[in-house]
């Protein structure tokens, strides 16, 4: 049904689309954009299972969509419907046309099963689909679709084709690449907030565009910022001292390690600057930034008082370290450190 002016009022009227992925695993971030499009766009959304192809299909596939759609924040009013389990609709679709065939495309298998052509116009119509967001890829079956409706004597929804998430050179995004899947930018540590601004900011592309694994790392950076104290220690199990020591990570995956680094120190195993340390004893327990400012001005080694504390040469802000640590545990690790550096 289109939107309409009544009586000199503008009434838009319900937008039912529907987002149908096949069960391959997680979802490809081409995909996720049309999720992502469709839930903006559409009043009710349902979750249609795209699976009249078993030699494509993953065990686990369907769950790993859904965990997806659940950690991006996309919520379906109804679903999963399975294709697999409405052949019988599909049949009678079929036999209504006029048969397995319709012109030059095959409707029903061999085996009796639907195709993707007829059980997806037959979905489309069952569930009163008004909008179908969908990308370029399958701009080509348009008219196909829009033929098999009018056989059907259904109403083809409107069609909208977005442009494709783009690879190196322009081609394919491999669902191998770094972070083209869902799951592999979970696994990165990108957060969740993350992922979904960048496809919003996507809109509804009109032409291909290259992905941007950089833009999407930014925005990651801006999501942990914009985290409170009490999430960001929860994603690494962490003290509530931690946060600003964590607030520096560049992603959830580094947020845990900067935890492991302040709560697990690695050995000490290079002879540490005495002075340095000692120096630190003294000042323990003062302001961290005014600790760090006087050992600078003494020509302290700054990267010997992080090693001492945390193992490593790299890592949070080393005033955000002191800030988290206790003073005595900062002065225990320490003294750890003169320990193994003595002659």
């Amino acid at each position: 049904m289109p939107d309409r002016h009544v009586c000199g009022r503008y009434i838009r009227s319900v937008r039912k689309v529907r987002f149908a992925p096949s069960p391959t695993g997680s979802l490809h971030v081409g995909n996720a954009l049309s999720a992502v499009i469709n839930r903006r766009e559409g009043d009710w959304m349902l979750l249609r299972i795209d699976d009249t192809d078993p030699a494509r299909n993953l065990p686990g596939g369907e769950e790993a969509i859904r965990r997806d759609l659940e950690w991006l924040g996309v919520r379906c009013d109804e679903g999963p419907i399975r294709q697999s389990e409405r052949q019988e609709q599909y049949r009678e679709a079929a036999a209504q046309i006029g048969g397995d065939r319709f012109g030059r495309t095959t409707l029903l298998r061999e085996d009796g099963t639907a195709t993707y052509h007829l059980a997806s116009v037959v979905d489309d119509a069952d569930f009163g689909i008004t909008h179908v967001y969908r990308g370029n890829d399958h701009r080509p079956n348009e008219a196909l679709h829009r033929r098999l409706h009018e056989a059907l004597g259904t109403t083809p929804p409107q069609y909208v084709h977005h442009g494709l998430i783009l690879g190196e050179g322009g081609k394919k995004l491999s669902k191998r690449a770094a972070g083209a899947t869902v799951e592999s930018l979970r696994e990165l540590g990108i957060p969740a907030e993350a992922v979904r601004r960048y496809l919003e900011e996507l809109g509804i592309p009109r032409h291909d565009v290259h992905y941007d694994l950089p833009r999407i790392r930014r925005l990651a950076v801006e999501a942990i910022e914009a985290m409170s104290d009490e999430e960001l220690v929860a994603i690494a199990d962490a003290p509530l001292s931690y946060a600003p020591a964590l607030r520096g990570a560049r992603d959830l995956a580094e947020v845990r390690d900067y935890a492991a680094m302040l709560s697990s120190p690695e050995p000490v195993r290079v002879p540490a600057n005495r002075e340095t340390l000692e120096r630190f004893r003294e000042l323990a327990g003062g302001d961290p930034r005014a600790v760090v400012r006087e050992l600078k001005a003494v020509g302290g080694d700054l990267r010997a008082l992080r090693r001492a504390l945390t193992g490593r040469d790299r890592g949070p802000e080393l005033a955000a370290i002191l800030a988290a640590l206790p003073k005595e545990e900062a002065l225990r690790r320490v003294d750890q450190a003169l320990q193994h550096s003595q002659p």
